[in-house]
Formats: C-alpha cells, structure tokens, sequence
C-alpha cells in the first residue's frame, strides 16, 4: 500500500503513517508537543489551546511531507506493512529498519 496522498501531493496522515512516523514526529515536533500539552495542562477550556493544536498538526504535516519527498519508497513499504498488520510494530522491524536507514533520525 502506497502512502494516500492529496490531489495537492500532500500525504494523508492515516493511522498506519503516523504510527510509522511516530520516532521522527517526537523528534521534529516535541516543541510544539510540549507546548500544546502544557497549555492543555494549564487551562481546561480547550479554545485556548486551538492555536498550539494548529501548530502541532502544521508540524507534523510539514514532517510528512518532507518524509514523502525524501524517503517515499521505504515509507510507502513501512506505512504499508504497518496497515497490512493493523499498526504491529513487531511485525514490521525489516521495513522500519529500511525506512530508517533511509530516512536516519536527527
């Protein structure tokens, strides 16, 4: 399964590319992670934290994207095996190890 992308050539972001994604969006997006949670944290009203939500989502996005454009076989195989087998790490270790070696974590 090929990563779903947008008429615009945008990735959409299923579970099984997020899940693929995860180390790389904890790296790239912690910021605005963390901001967002300690805004949620802080206020209980969840329209305070709409702007730090927006910018959590505009980084991951932007993630994604550069993911697509760099890596986009190893990702396409990665997401794929993680969708074939409903989001099992375990089951995909070969196809993540080559999306990673691709792809290496900053």
């Amino acid at each position: 399964m090929a990563i779903s992308v947008e008429a615009a050539g945008e990735p959409v972001p299923t579970s099984a590319v997020l899940m693929s994604a995860s180390k790389h969006i904890a790296i790239r997006c912690r910021g605005e992670n963390v901001a967002f949670l300690k805004c949620k944290k802080d206020d209980p009203n969840p329209e305070k934290c709409l702007e730090k939500g927006r910018q959590v989502t505009r980084c991951v996005l932007s993630l994604l994207k550069d993911i697509h454009q760099k890596c986009t076989k190893e990702m396409d195989a990665y997401a794929g095996c993680m969708y074939y087998n409903t989001d099992e790490f375990e089951l995909c270790r070969k196809e993540q190890q080559q999306f990673e070696k691709a792809c290496p974590l900053n």
